[in-house]
């Protein structure tokens, strides 16, 4: 169990001031965090366990790019619909 000292070194290092209530209420809530934890690892423990082979084994799913644009295909309506071009790109404010 945690203890309102501890409350109170997390008060100081977090630099907030709560009253007696807060930190009995944090206390509380403290605890059911801690067991909540101890369950995860539980179960993260078991999914470490190398006797226990996943179902379906991790695999790619990216597809390929089959279907790429041909380059260029799109440049000149991309060029003609930008306010300002110049050599071939599209040209925009400095922005420092």
């Amino acid at each position: 169990m945690i203890e309102l000292k501890e409350i109170e070194k997390l008060e100081e290092l977090s630099r907030i001031e709560m009253t007696l209530d807060e930190k009995k209420e944090l206390q509380k809530d403290f605890e059911s965090i801690l067991d909540y934890v101890s369950e995860i690892q539980g179960v993260v423990t078991d999914l470490n366990d190398s006797s226990k082979q996943p179902l379906d084994p991790l695999h790619n799913v990216m597809r390929e790019d089959n279907n790429a644009n041909e380059e260029g295909l799109y440049t000149d309506r991309i060029l003609k619909s930008a306010p300002k071009n110049e050599k071939g790109y599209i040209k925009v404010k400095k922005i420092l």
